[in-house]
C-alpha cells in the first residue's frame, strides 16, 4: 500500500524537555490511523509539526513523496487540519467561517459557493447556515470546525481530538462523518485518549509515551502484546498496561 506520510525522526524540544522524540511514524494511504497517548505524550505537538504549524528542532515530514517545509505551496491543499482548539470564529456566522478557511486554497465565486454549502449539509449545519458560531452549542461548534477544513476536498485529513467536551449524539455523529470520509477517498488520522472511538474507526493505530511511539499496529496486534486472550481484553487494558496506571494531569 501507497506510503502517504511519513515522519523522519521528528524532534521537538521545550526548553530542557523532549516533547517529541526522534518520532517515525508511517501513514499508509486510504487508512483511518490513529494516535493513542495520555495527556503530554506529544501527540497534538507532532500533529502541529505535520501540518507545518511548529517547526521542529529536528527530523523532517514527507508528504505525498516530499519534503513537506520545502514544497508547501504545492502540498497545503492536500492536507485539512482540524485541532483540538477551535479555528472558528465566534462573531462570524457559519457560512462566513467555511468561507474564510476554503477562500484562503483560492478558491473563488461559483465553486466557493458550492463548497460553503456542500461543507455545512456534510456535518448537518445547512439550517443555522446564516446563525453566528458564539450561539452554537459545543457539538455544533465541533462539526462547525471540521466544515472549515473540509472545504478544499483534502486527500488527508487529520483531526486532533474532535469529540473533547461533547455529547454522545454529536460523538457519534462526528465519528460517522469520519468514516464516510474515508470511504469517499480521504486518508484520516486520528488523535484521541478515547479508546473506544479509536478502536471503533481505525484500521491502524500507535500509541505514544513520552514523545515516542512504544507499540503500533492493529487494536488485535495491539491486545495480543499484552493477552493470548484478545476477546478479554480491551483496548483500554493495554493501553494502561503499556504507559502505566500514574496521573498526568497533576
Amino acid at each position: 500500500m501507497e506510503t502517504i506520510l511519513k515522519t523522519v525522526d521528528l524532534t521537538k524540544k521545550y526548553d530542557n524537555r523532549t516533547v517529541v522524540d526522534n518520532l517515525n511514524i508511517e501513514i499508509k494511504k486510504g487508512e483511518i490511523f490513529g494516535l493513542l497517548g495520555p495527556n503530554g505524550a506529544g501527540k497534538s505537538t507532532t500533529m502541529n509539526m505535520i501540518c507545518n504549524l511548529i517547526k521542529p528542532d529536528f527530523g523532517s515530514v514527507e508528504f505525498m513523496g516530499m519534503d513537506f517545509r520545502k514544497n508547501k505551496n504545492k502540498l497545503s491543499d492536500k492536507l485539512g487540519y482540524i485541532p483540538q482548539h477551535l479555528a472558528i470564529h465566534g462573531n462570524l456566522k457559519a457560512w462566513e467561517n467555511v468561507e474564510l478557511f476554503t477562500s484562503l486554497y483560492g478558491i473563488k465565486g461559483a465553486e466557493l459557493k458550492s463548497r460553503i454549502t456542500e461543507s455545512l449539509e456534510y456535518v448537518g449545519l445547512s439550517e443555522r447556515r446564516n446563525d453566528y458560531a458564539k450561539t452554537f452549542s459545543g457539538g455544533m461548534k465541533r462539526r462547525l470546525n471540521i466544515a472549515c477544513a473540509i472545504g478544499h476536498h483534502p486527500e488527508l485529513i487529520i483531526f486532533d481530538e474532535p469529540t473533547v467536551g461533547i455529547d454522545p449524539q454529536s460523538r457519534n455523529f462526528i465519528l460517522e462523518k469520519i468514516r464516510e470520509s474515508n470511504k469517499n477517498g480521504a486518508t484520516v488520522i486520528y488523535t484521541s485518549h478515547y479508546m473506544e472511538e479509536v478502536e471503533a474507526i481505525c484500521t491502524r493505530i500507535a500509541i505514544m509515551e513520552n514523545g515516542k511511539v512504544i507499540a503500533s499496529g492493529t487494536s488485535e496486534e495491539l491486545k495480543k502484546l499484552v493477552s493470548d486472550d484478545t476477546n478479554s481484553i480491551t483496548l483500554e487494558e493495554v493501553f494502561l498496561t503499556l504507559t502505566g496506571k500514574k496521573l498526568r494531569d497533576m
